[in-house]
């Protein structure tokens, strides 16, 4: 058996060893938008204004029909000194019950040059139809620097989300989407005067077809006397490029 032959034979047992594996799909994509707002906040809190455009990005690798997945998702951002990026990297598992689509899995933010922001969460979703709840729980020592530096004492821990979305298809490639918010901050947040708050987000997306998409939306949160105008409601435009 020549050399060849013997490496194709090797490749043959690890995909057959690893099922998983032979069926993965890696798959990227790209975005361009007016402003990016996370849970209903403005990212850019240097340029709080209603165009404060950022590029977005990343890869997702799904393992076969196994459930499992595990992605990165990136953005530029404005709202630590020393940082201009938001990187994203999670994992988790899809599985059915009944007539739900559950998902549960980790998420860390990470922002580098200021470490002072990452966070990471826990994760819930449950999908029934056009019905999705999600609820997301924060496991890192802090919420985004909320609690403040780290020799305060503080910690943001236990701040939990919980959004509701509902998406349905209207018209051959056009999706209504709406979303409300909730969060819920750590009891160390709230005894500093910061506000639980509620966002939203009214709006939908075309589907071009070949992996491009347009989006548009009206997003933004309430408690504007504490946050300001980076909770301002925004018409976002977002345009997306799958691969």
């Amino acid at each position: 058996m020549t050399r060849t032959s013997l490496k194709a034979l090797s490749l043959a047992l690890a995909i057959a060893a690893f099922p998983a594996l032979a069926s993965a799909q890696l798959s990227a994509n790209v975005s361009l938008t007016s402003n990016y707002k996370f849970r209903g906040q403005d990212q850019d809190v240097h340029r709080i204004r209603a165009l404060s455009p950022a590029i977005q990005g990343g890869f997702d690798y799904v393992f076969g029909d196994s459930g499992f997945y595990v992605g990165n998702w990136n953005s530029s951002v404005n709202w630590l000194p020393g940082n201009a990026i938001e990187t994203d990297l999670y994992g988790g598992y899809k599985f059915r019950l009944g007539a739900v689509d559950m998902d549960v899995g980790v998420l860390t933010y990470l922002y580098p040059g200021n470490t002072g922001g990452n966070t990471t969460e826990l994760y819930g979703a449950a999908t029934y139809g056009p019905l999705t709840a999600k609820y997301s729980h924060t496991v890192s020592r802090d919420y985004f620097g909320w609690a403040g530096a780290k020799t305060s004492g503080l910690r943001g821990r236990n701040t939990g989300y919980l959004n509701l979305a509902f998406a349905t298809e209207v018209a051959p490639g056009l999706t209504l989407k709406v979303a409300v918010g909730t969060t819920r901050f750590a009891g160390d947040i709230q005894d500093l005067g910061v506000p639980n708050y509620v966002d939203y987000s009214v709006g939908g997306a075309y589907d071009f077809g070949g992996g491009l998409s347009l989006s548009a939306a009206v997003a933004g949160a309430n408690q504007k006397g504490y946050f300001g105008d980076a909770n301002k409601a925004r018409l976002i435009v977002t345009l997306t490029k799958t691969l």
